[in-house]
């Protein structure tokens, strides 16, 4: 969907880059998650890039890392920029500084510092076209957001990325509904026979239930148009779950990087210790009963939205993955095919690139 394309036009799926095609412009796919932004400039799962939604805005001089490091360090953990005559912090530095999740607000703010920070990271120059998602709440708003996020970031922008003056010229924004891209990856993959079925999600009437950490998105898409009168994101997702945990453990914050990641280790390496606490939590002490809980109110959830005509369900998303065990034989038992876009995390950001690698190739094939 581009900037001037309304929200009912359909999304085609990602087509085959054509052989002996070299792109000129680098297409930046980001994923605005809010506990990380998963952001790639290829097709390549393994490549996409991890970095905390922590933002935090800070004077030039205090923003500035030093250089009396021992080694070269590791990028991801400090990310900072100047723009504008401001200071950012990107992620775990951010973090450092005391910048929170900021659960609750808008993806639209700082979404252009996010996506500079990006762009800073992969070491893109010049053009550049940018592929994003936004929570599909309601289509009014989706379509407000939209356009400012879209004025934002068109045009061209001076950074100083690390101390290195970097300039990019971002000539295209596409922006597609939160959980789309999921659809477009899932879509893309080499199909595998079960029981002589093979889904062509194409065909299908099909549930996208994208698991956050702030809005679980749901869409339902009709051979890949969005069915925008039913499809809403709701504010009900990995944040709360977050919340449930961490009053289980004295001190400990529900937006706290190191709790979501010890949530998030397998069985038996769940530990996590909270500042000023003597000794590390057990979180399997608690966590198998309050997932299974939450799986059965997301199941609730899911099924009091999802339309009759729905016959198959592509649950993604980081949360989508947590509760996946959960909630596959609950939908399941609701008679419904459930399918987990795979890997589900990096899912979106995936997609999103693959529809603008098949924008930027359809305008290479419409040249004489």
């Amino acid at each position: 969907m581009t900037s001037q394309q309304p929200a009912n036009t359909a999304m085609p799926a990602a087509t085959p880059r054509p052989a002996g095609t070299s792109f000129k412009t680098t297409i930046l796919s980001v994923d605005l998650g809010r506990t990380a932004t998963k952001a790639c400039i290829n097709r390549e799962p393994n490549r996409v890039v991890f970095i905390p939604a922590n933002v935090a805005s800070l004077p030039v001089e205090k923003v500035r890392g030093g250089e009396f490091e021992a080694r070269p360090t590791d990028s991801l953990l400090d990310i900072w920029l100047e723009y504008q005559g401001n200071g950012y912090a990107l992620g775990q530095l951010a973090a450092d500084f005391g910048a929170t999740l900021n659960v609750g607000a808008s993806k639209v703010d700082m979404a252009l510092v996010k996506t500079l920070g990006c762009v800073g990271y992969f070491g893109v120059r010049d053009d550049v076209a940018v592929v994003l998602g936004l929570p599909f709440h309601t289509q009014d708003q989706f379509e407000r957001e939209k356009e400012q996020i879209v004025n934002q970031l068109t045009g061209s922008h001076t950074i100083r990325y690390r101390g290195e003056e970097v300039v990019v010229e971002i000539r295209k924004v596409w922006v597609m509904p939160e959980g789309y891209g999921s659809l477009i990856w899932s879509e893309a993959q080499e199909k595998v026979e079960k029981k002589g079925i093979t889904p062509d999600f194409a065909r299908l009437s099909v549930a996208i239930v994208d698991i956050g950490h702030q809005t679980t998105d749901l869409l339902m898409i009709d051979n890949f148009r969005l069915a925008r009168g039913v499809s809403e994101s709701k504010e009900f997702a990995m944040s709360q779950f977050y919340e449930e945990v961490a009053k289980e453990i004295e001190g400990a914050d529900s937006q706290s990087l190191f709790l979501i990641e010890a949530v998030n280790r397998p069985r038996g390496e769940r530990f996590f210790r909270p500042r000023g606490a003597l000794k590390p939590t057990n979180l399997d002490d608690f966590l198998p009963n309050l997932r299974e809980q939450f799986a059965r109110k997301i199941r609730d959830l899911v099924v009091q939205w999802l339309p009759e005509r729905v016959t198959d369900v592509i649950v993604t998303g980081g949360g989508g993955e947590f509760f996946w065990t959960d909630l596959e034989p609950l939908l399941k038992d609701a008679r419904l095919n459930a399918h987990l876009a795979k890997p589900s995390r990096q899912a979106n950001s995936l997609g999103q690139y693959l529809y603008g690698e098949a924008q930027i190739a359809t305008s290479y094939t419409r040249k004489p």
